[in-house]
């Protein structure tokens, strides 16, 4: 099993004492977002770390960590592209939004651009039809995308840029974004 930091081994007893202790097991989703904050996904060390800490088996863990979209099962690169492709979305562009995208980029839904930078995947439903097409990167949401300002993100992500989204703060890694998800606060700079 990897050996995860001891902030994370802290941080893990903090996200299980913010519950009673006959309903630590309710700390489980915090706690894989805490682990995939450390390696990028949830990988089978991850899943174990998580067992362990919270005394379930493994395939309790790995049923929860599958079951979700969010947890990805796959080393994930530094910015999440999701391009919606649902209905509505796809009506108003975005499956070409995320066709030029991955011809853009050279990889397909769930591949990683060779700079590790890029994941790029299809998302059924991003819940903002009112905005479509849309696509979020790390869940934060870029509105009324079209294929060339969708090219314009990754590029500007790709050369280092943190492009503003439509709403929301300024962008941070997916490994950021795991650590608010796991319930700790922002400490980057101008962060909300």
């Amino acid at each position: 099993m990897t050996v995860f930091t001891e902030q994370t081994r802290e941080r893990a007893r903090e996200i299980i004492s913010r519950y009673p202790a006959d309903r630590s097991r309710s700390a489980l989703l915090p706690l894989l977002h805490l682990v995939q904050a450390e390696e990028g996904y949830v990988s089978p060390a991850g899943v174990e770390f998580c067992a362990e800490v919270l005394g379930l088996n493994k395939a309790q863990v790995g049923a929860v960590a599958t079951f979700y979209t969010m947890y990805k099962r796959k080393p994930t690169g530094d910015y999440l592209v999701s391009v919606c492709t649902n209905t509505m979305c796809n009506v108003l562009g975005g499956q070409e939004v995320y066709d030029t995208l991955a011809e853009h980029l050279g990889v397909g839904h769930d591949e990683t651009t060779a700079d590790g930078k890029i994941t790029l995947e299809h998302a059924e439903c991003l819940a903002a039809c009112d905005y479509g097409p849309v696509m979020t990167v790390n869940y934060d949401f870029f509105d009324n995308v079209d294929p060339h300002a969708a090219v314009g993100v990754v590029d500007e992500l790709r050369a280092g840029g943190r492009p503003m989204p439509t709403r929301g703060a300024r962008l941070c890694t997916l490994k950021e974004m795991a650590v608010q998800l796991a319930g700790f606060a922002d400490e980057r700079e101008d962060a909300v």
